[in-house]
């Protein structure tokens, strides 16, 4: 007697999220990835045992593509903790192989986050105490007064080299991409924001001409990592400094913003929105991430309150957030709005997060608690 043994169908959230995408030479094994999130459990900048089982436990669990936290760049100005990570310096390095190695064996890919964070650093603060703060015009916000230092063609020079310098080495220990932090209001997001970019140079000006600093960076990356090494761009309209602030308001400024860095070398565009599920542009449904791939082509990422419901910044002032359904995100990957989601918050305080949504375990979901950026669990 022949028994036939009826395999149950795959749960809509498992069929749509469970999709191999290519970017670039990089086959990622689903749609879920793990948003960068700065924890600060490197001293010394140097990622250790912790930090290996923190993203190798998401990995383990489903999530088919890690973004590290923000990790500085060889520049002396690049950050302002001793305890953030940093991509340069043999021992920083060596904990970063041992990282890409267990996230692999984990069945995940993963790629750096690579920063500098610009004016928003305070002079005398670590790692590099006497670096100073620079930027496109010694502006941190908008409305603030010059504290810092008008960025000349040798700084330029010198952090377009680290950023370049930092992909190679990822590639060189293990890593499968990168990801350039072009957003919330850090040093690349300084020059394309029009509010702390005034510089009267070629890198000033017009939406193409504040792009050109990044784009350069583009391309000296992709000159020094292989062709089919994806290289990420993250950006964003709202800065830490002001959430309102808008790089582009019309789907015309954004294309000109985003076609000088898709021409550079970007594979793919991490669009940070503060709710994913919000129109960017009047008279459409379209997330940044949607107006991003239309306008450009490459793969996008939408991040944004994935997994959550309440307010973003209740969130971060300590106060829980219940889970949200994820129906409305799977009907806009479904129709190829964009092609990735990025969980932050979510998947910070349940590493199984991607695990419990591939296989129908809603009930499970723990509520966010920031309790949980304590921790690195």
């Amino acid at each position: 007697m022949t028994v036939t043994v009826t395999t149950p169908p795959a749960s809509r959230a498992a069929q749509i999220l469970s999709r191999p995408i290519a970017l670039n030479g990089l086959t990622v094994p689903n749609r879920i990835a793990m948003a960068p999130m700065t924890r600060m459990f490197s001293p010394g900048g140097v990622p250790g045992a912790d930090v290996r089982s923190y993203y190798a436990r998401r990995a383990a669990a489903g999530v088919g593509l890690i973004v590290t936290e923000g990790t500085y760049v060889g520049h002396e100005s690049a950050g302002s903790s001793d305890r953030v990570p940093r991509f340069h310096g043999e021992e920083q390095l060596a904990g970063w192989a041992r990282v890409a190695e267990d996230v692999h064996a984990a069945g995940g890919t993963i790629v750096p986050q690579l920063w500098h964070i610009g004016m928003v650093r305070k002079q005398g603060e670590p790692p590099f105490a006497d670096a100073p703060a620079v930027g496109p015009s010694g502006l941190v916000a908008a409305d603030a007064e010059p504290t810092g230092t008008a960025m000349t063609r040798a700084d330029l020079d010198a952090v377009i080299g680290a950023f370049a310098q930092a992909a190679a080495d990822a590639e060189r220990i293990g890593f499968d991409g990168v990801e350039l932090h072009g957003a919330h209001g850090y040093l690349l997001d300084q020059f394309l924001w029009e509010g702390t970019n005034r510089r009267t140079d070629a890198y000033g000006g017009d939406p193409v001409a504040r792009a050109r600093f990044s784009a350069e960076i583009v391309a000296a990356v992709r000159e020094r990592v292989s062709s089919g090494f994806p290289v990420i761009f993250r950006y964003s309209q709202w800065k830490q400094q002001d959430y309102q602030a808008r790089l582009a308001q019309t789907p015309e400024e954004l294309e000109a913003i985003l076609t000088p860095l898709a021409a550079a070398g970007v594979d793919a565009f991490h669009a940070s929105t503060r709710r994913y599920w919000r129109p960017e542009f009047d008279g459409s449904d379209l997330n940044l991430a949607g107006w991003t791939k239309k306008i450009t082509g490459k793969p996008a990422i939408t991040v944004g309150s994935v997994g959550l419901d309440g307010d973003f910044v209740k969130a971060f002032q300590g106060e829980g957030s219940p889970v949200q359904g994820i129906d409305n995100l799977l009907d806009r990957l479904e129709r190829d709005e964009f092609d990735m989601v990025a969980v932050g918050r979510a998947l910070l305080q349940d590493p199984e997060w991607a695990a419990k949504i591939l296989t129908d375990r809603f009930t499970e979901l723990r509520p966010y608690d920031a309790a949980a950026l304590k921790t690195l669990t």
